[in-house]
């Protein structure tokens, strides 16, 4: 299972993201992901221009529940050049945008609600989203497990998988080697963590962001039981 490192706290991308990447530079870390909302412009293509320098695959996650300004994320996705774009439920109008790019697109499954972002709908909405996101073409689904309101995280994660044979990424909320290891457990192909690595939540009585990230790291080279 990949483990996305997201340059993200609060579903914002950290103002200090440049100087993240040379803290974690020689963990290993080959996921690395961002939002296109709390840097600017010129400090996003920065940031892309040295995660690919790194050898590591990209991402972008779309967070607005607004149409106009999640397909600006995805017109920005292009524009930088991103491997994988994750969110957004416009997905007739997204692919659009990214045919010829490259890039793979893994909507949203459910119904995203709010900032930061819950999730509503139970198991058979998310599989019948996931039917939908892979008749359409795209390369799997973005699942908010963590984040949901209806239904028990792991039900969602299970469900999701029985319904794709595309990518099941889980994001959000992911703050505990044991949420990790019942993900794989579940079938889930990546999760990402951005802000329990920024807050602390992963080893509480640990300071710095290594320290934070090593047993996720840990986790995910774990042989698979």
């Amino acid at each position: 299972m990949d483990f996305i490192f997201m340059l993200t706290r609060d579903d914002r991308t950290v103002t200090d993201c440049l100087d993240v990447l040379d803290d974690i530079a020689g963990l290993g870390i080959t996921h690395i992901g961002f939002k296109d909302v709390g840097v600017d412009a010129d400090t996003l293509a920065r940031l892309h221009t040295r995660i690919r320098a790194l050898g590591a695959t990209s991402y972008l996650e779309v967070v607005s529940t607004d149409r106009a300004q999640a397909l600006a994320s995805v017109r920005t996705a292009v524009e930088l050049g991103v491997d994988q774009l994750l969110g957004g439920t416009w997905t007739d109008d997204t692919l659009p945008l990214l045919r010829g790019t490259g890039i793979a697109y893994l909507p949203f499954a459910g119904e995203p609600l709010g900032h930061p972002t819950r999730l509503a709908g139970g198991p058979d909405r998310i599989a019948a989203d996931c039917r939908r996101a892979e008749a359409a073409g795209c390369a799997g689904v973005d699942l908010l497990a963590y984040r949901a309101t209806d239904a028990d995280p792991l039900d969602l994660v299970r469900a999701a998988r029985a319904a794709t044979g595309g990518r099941l990424v889980v994001a959000g909320s992911i703050a505990s080697t044991e949420r990790i290891r019942a993900l794989a457990d579940a079938g889930a192909d990546a999760f990402t963590i951005g802000s329990a690595a920024f807050d602390g939540s992963l080893r509480p009585r640990a300071g710095t962001l290594r320290a934070q990230l090593a047993p996720v790291l840990e986790a995910v080279r774990a042989p698979v039981r």
